[in-house]
């Protein structure tokens, strides 16, 4: 017997087979649930409201703390920042010992003020100290 002769009788031959594994077949075939069932369009625009809800919560974070600091390995720092405008920032840079007051606008950039060597108090913090420690031995008497 030749294999084509074989093929085409093997598919008569099983078709007692797959009669009798569909009649044993207890599970009824049934239809799909419709895509337009009220579960299901409950389930997705759930799905939906939840992915808006975290793409304007993370547009939320991004603009409020969007402008972290950046860490700076130069001479060039920007120490802080304030918003004048919508378009315009006020921004203090340290440049080696000296601090700069820079207005920054579309195209332009100017300095504002020039703060030389960052103090540490002065004369004020010296006084305070002066007076803190005449305080503590009065007290210890």
């Amino acid at each position: 017997m030749k294999l084509p002769v074989i093929l085409s009788v093997m598919p008569a031959a099983l078709m007692p087979l797959i009669t009798w594994a569909e009649a044993g077949n207890s599970v009824s075939s049934t239809l799909a649930p419709s895509p337009l069932a009220g579960g299901v369009l409950l389930e997705t625009a759930g799905g939906l409201l939840l992915i808006l809800v975290l793409i304007f919560a993370l547009g939320w974070l991004l603009r409020r703390f969007g402008r972290l600091p950046l860490a700076s390995k130069g001479e060039i720092a920007v120490l802080s920042g304030v918003s004048l405008g919508p378009r315009e920032r006020a921004v203090l840079l340290r440049v080696g010992d000296t601090r700069l007051l820079v207005g920054v606008a579309p195209g332009r950039v100017q300095t504002l003020h020039v703060l030389e060597k960052e103090s540490s108090g002065g004369k004020q913090t010296d006084l305070f100290s002066a007076q803190l420690e005449s305080e503590i031995t009065e007290q210890e008497k």
